[in-house]
C-alpha cells in the first residue's frame, strides 16, 4: 500500500490537477522564454581603490580631529549629490543606474573601534569599458575633493563659532571680576579683621569692660544704700529736698509763713477768728504758701523725672529744710545716682557693642563662602576663555594642516568578464525540473489548506488521540444503476461488502453486549454516508437473526426508504404526529431483507425539533425497545440542526461517522470533545469510504458511497 503522505498528494492531484498543470506549464513557459532571449551584452567590471590619508606633519588636536571624522565615510558620503552630479556631467549616465551598479567595500573595524586597512575598494559595472574607468576616475577625485572641502569646512566652522563665543567669554570674565571686587569693598575688611584676630580681640575687650562697669555699680549701689539709710530718702526724693532748702526765695517765704504762724499763735487766743487782723493774717498766710507752692513747682520741675511734691504746704516746707550736713549727703547721694545711671548706660552700650561684633564674626564664614564662590566663578570664567584663546590658536594653525582624508590608492582598472554561452536545453530542463516543483507544491498546498481529513490513517490518528473507539473501516461501495432518491444497500447475503458489516456490528455487540439495544448514528456534515452505514448495519443484524427496525429521525431531509423497497405514506408529511402515533402503520417490513422492519422519516417537515421531543415519539421509542432486538436512530448532522441531541436521551449511545475528503478535522475533534464532555455516551466512530480493495461480489446493487446521493452518482446530503 502507498504512505498516507502518497494518498494524500493522490487525492489532492486529483482535485487540483488542472492549477497543478497550469502552475507547471507557466514555469516552463517562463523558463523557455529565457532560453530563447539573446545574450546580454558583455559588462566589463572596473575596480579602484581609495585610500584614508592624514597630514605628513600634525601639531595641531583640532587638526587631527578632523582628521579622523574625514575617516568615518559611508556609502551615502561616497554617492552623495556632488559626487554624482559630477560623475553624470562627464559620462551622461542616469543617477538609478549609476547607483545600482557602483558596488563600494569599505574597510572593517576590529572590537577596538579601529580600522584593520585602510583601503576602500571601489567596483563598476558597464557595457563600455571606458566609460566604466571614466566612471571610477571621476568618483575617486570627487571623493578626494568632497573630502577636502568638507575638512576645511568644518575647521572653518570651529574657527567660526570659537569668534562668536569669545568676546561673550570675555565679557563673563569682567564681570565675574566685578562681582569679586565690589564685594571685598564692602566685606573684605570684616573678613580680614576675623582673619587676622582683631574681631575677638574687640569682643574679649568688649567683655573685660562690661566685667569693670560691672564692678564699679556693685560700690556705687553699696554707696547709695548707705546714703538712703542715713537721710531716709531715695535719690529723687534727695534731690527735691536739696533743691528745696537751697533755694533763697522759698527760704524767705517759709521765714514769712513762720512769721504770719507765730502772729496768729500769740493773737489767736485773744481773737476771734472772724476778727479783721486774724483775717489779714490769714490772707498774708495763704499768699505767702500759694507763692511758696509755686516757686517749689518752679524749683523741682526742671528735669521733669523728680519725685512729686507733697499735697500741703506743711509737708513741702518740711521737705525744704535741710540742714548744711544733710543737704551735703543729699547732694551726695543725688551724685552717685547719676553717676550709676552713666556706667547703666555705657554697660548697656557695651552689652550690645558685644552682640554686633558676636553676629559680625557669625557671618565671616557665610562671607568668606561667597568670596570664594566668586573666586571659582571667575577661575572658572577664565578657564573657558583661555582654552578658547588655546582652541582658535590651535585652529588657525590647523588651517595650514587641513588636507583631504582621502587619497587614491590604486588607479582604475577595468576587465572583461568570461561568458558562458547560454545551454538552451539545460535551461529547459531546469525550467521542466522547476515547474514539476512549483506545480505539485500548489496541489499539495491546496490539499492541505482544505482541513479534511485525506486518508482512513487521518482519521484512525485523531481518534488515537482523543482515545476514541475506531469501530469500523467501510470500504467504498461502487455506483450502478440506481434511482433517483436510493441509496448503496447490500441486498445480497453473498456480497463481499456484507462481512465489514457484520465487523462492524460484532464490535458494537462486543462493545455494549445484550445492554446495548438503541444506539444513534450521526456524523458532523453532509455527504459522509451515515445513512448508507445506518442502513447496512441494520442488514447486517437482520442477517445475524435479530429483529432490527431503522427509525429515519432525521425530519429535515426525505426518506430514501424506497432502497429498501418500501414506500413512504404520503400522508405522513400532513399529520406527523398522528403517523408516529400509530406505530403499527408507520413501521414497515423491508421485503428484500428478512428480520428487518424500517420507520420512513415524514420530512422534511417544519418544526422537526418539536416533534421529536413530543410523547408520540416517547411511547414509539419505548414501544420500539419493547418490540426489537436491535434498533437504530438515524439522525441529521451534527453540523447541521441540534436534532441529534435531542434524540439521543432514547439511545444506548451514539456512534460518529467520518470519511475522508468529506469530513472536516477541526469540527469532527470539536464534536467528539462536545460529547465526551456532556457524556452523551460516545461508543466510538466509523471511517466511511475507506480506501480498501475488496474483490468484487457475485451479486450486489452498488452506488457511490455518501449519505444520500442522484441518480447520477452526486452527493446531495
Amino acid at each position: 500500500m502507498a504512505p498516507p503522505i502518497v494518498k494524500r498528494y493522490l487525492i489532492a492531484f486529483e482535485k487540483y490537477k488542472w492549477i497543478g498543470l497550469a502552475s507547471f506549464a507557466l514555469v516552463v513557459a517562463g523558463s523557455t522564454v529565457m532560453a530563447i532571449q539573446p545574450d546580454p551584452p558583455v559588462k566589463y567590471i572596473g575596480d579602484a581603490a581609495l585610500a584614508y590619508t592624514g597630514p605628513p606633519i600634525s601639531f595641531s588636536a583640532i587638526g587631527s580631529e578632523i582628521q579622523q571624522k574625514g575617516q568615518i565615510l559611508t556609502q551615502e558620503d561616497l554617492l552623495s549629490e556632488p559626487i554624482v552630479k559630477a560623475i553624470i556631467e562627464k559620462t551622461r549616465l542616469k543617477p538609478k543606474q549609476l547607483a545600482a551598479t557602483i558596488a563600494i567595500e569599505f574597510p572593517k573595524r576590529s572590537k577596538t573601534g579601529e580600522l584593520e586597512s585602510n583601503i576602500i575598494e571601489l567596483k563598476y559595472q558597464d557595457t563600455d569599458q571606458k566609460r566604466a574607468a571614466e566612471v571610477l576616475q571621476t568618483l575617486m577625485q570627487a571623493a578626494v575633493k568632497l573630502s577636502s572641502d568638507r575638512n576645511t569646512g568644518q575647521l572653518k566652522s570651529i574657527i567660526g563659532k570659537i569668534d562668536e563665543r569669545l568676546p561673550q567669554a570675555k565679557k563673563e570674565l569682567e564681570v565675574a571680576e566685578s562681582k569679586l571686587e565690589a564685594y571685598d569693598r564692602v566685606e573684605r575688611p570684616a573678613i580680614l579683621a576675623a582673619e587676622n584676630g582683631s574681631l575677638l580681640t574687640a569682643v574679649t575687650t568688649s567683655q573685660n569692660q562690661q566685667r569693670l562697669l560691672q564692678q564699679t555699680l556693685i560700690g556705687i549701689d553699696a554707696q547709695l544704700r548707705s546714703l538712703q539709710g542715713k537721710l531716709g530718702l531715695n535719690p529723687n526724693d534727695a534731690y527735691v529736698s536739696s533743691a528745696l532748702s537751697a533755694d533763697l526765695i522759698l527760704n524767705n517765704l517759709r521765714s514769712q509763713i513762720f512769721q504770719v504762724d507765730s502772729q496768729i499763735e500769740v493773737i489767736k487766743k485773744d481773737l476771734r477768728p472772724e476778727h479783721p487782723t486774724m483775717i489779714q493774717l490769714m490772707r498774708q498766710k495763704e499768699a505767702a504758701e500759694k507763692l511758696f507752692r509755686q516757686r517749689a513747682n518752679e524749683v523741682v520741675s526742671g528735669g521733669g523725672n523728680t519725685a512729686p511734691l507733697p499735697g500741703t504746704v506743711s509737708a513741702i516746707r518740711a521737705r525744704s529744710n535741710l540742714d548744711p550736713a544733710r543737704q551735703e549727703l543729699a547732694n551726695q547721694l543725688v551724685a552717685l545716682q547719676t553717676q550709676r545711671d552713666t556706667l547703666i548706660q555705657q554697660f548697656n552700650n557695651e552689652i550690645r557693642q558685644e552682640a554686633r561684633l558676636r553676629q559680625e564674626y557669625s557671618l565671616i564664614p557665610n562671607k568668606q563662602l561667597e568670596r570664594s564662590r566668586l573666586e571659582q566663578q571667575i577661575l572658572l570664567k577664565k578657564a573657558v576663555y583661555d582654552q578658547m584663546q588655546l582652541k582658535i590658536t590651535d585652529a588657525k594653525t590647523a588651517e595650514a594642516e587641513t588636507v583631504s582624508s582621502l587619497s587614491i590608492a590604486r588607479p582604475p582598472r577595468v576587465i572583461a568578464p568570461e561568458v558562458k554561452p547560454k545551454s538552451v536545453p539545460v535551461t529547459l530542463g531546469v525550467g521542466g525540473f522547476f515547474g514539476l516543483v512549483v506545480g505539485s507544491g500548489v496541489v499539495f498546498l491546496l490539499g492541505s489548506l482544505e482541513g479534511t481529513f485525506k486518508t482512513k490513517e487521518d482519521v484512525r490518528g485523531s481518534l488515537k488521540q482523543k482515545d476514541v473507539t475506531l469501530l469500523a473501516e467501510l470500504p467504498l461501495l461502487p455506483v450502478d444503476d440506481l434511482a433517483k432518491g436510493e441509496l448503496p444497500v447490500i441486498i445480497s447475503s453473498d456480497s463481499a461488502y456484507l462481512e465489514y458489516y457484520e465487523k462492524f456490528r460484532s464490535n458494537l455487540r462486543r462493545i455494549g453486549g445484550n445492554k446495548l439495544k438503541v444506539i444513534l448514528v450521526t456524523s458532523t456534515g453532509s455527504g459522509e454516508g451515515k445513512t448508507t452505514s445506518a442502513y447496512n448495519l441494520g442488514i447486517a443484524s437482520a442477517r445475524a437473526g435479530k429483529r432490527t427496525l431503522v427509525i429515519e429521525t432525521d425530519l429535515r431531509s426525505p426518506s430514501y426508504c424506497q432502497s429498501l423497497g418500501v414506500t413512504v405514506d404520503p400522508n405522513a408529511t400532513a399529520e406527523p404526529l398522528r403517523y408516529y402515533n400509530n406505530p403499527s402503520e408507520c413501521i414497515r417490513l423491508v421485503p428484500l431483507v428478512e428480520n428487518l422492519y424500517i420507520l420512513p422519516s415524514p420530512g422534511p417537515v417544519r418544526n422537526s425539533a418539536a416533534i421529536i421531543e413530543s410523547s408520540e415519539i416517547r411511547r414509539l421509542m419505548e414501544d420500539a425497545r419493547q418490540r426489537f432486538d436491535f434498533v437504530i436512530l438515524d439522525t441529521s448532522a451534527l453540523g447541521l440542526s441540534n436534532d441529534p441531541l435531542l434524540i439521543q436521551p432514547y439511545s444506548d449511545g451514539i456512534i460518529l461517522v467520518a470519511r475522508p475528503n468529506y469530513t472536516q478535522e477541526s469540527v469532527f475533534g470539536e464534536a467528539v470533545d462536545q460529547l465526551l464532555e456532556s457524556e452523551m455516551n460516545l461508543l466510538g466512530a466509523i471511517v466511511n469510504g475507506a480506501d480498501i480493495i475488496v474483490a468484487p461480489p457475485p451479486t450486489v446493487a452498488v452506488a457511490e458511497e455518501g449519505d444520500k446521493v442522484a441518480a447520477n452518482g452526486k452527493s446531495i446530503n
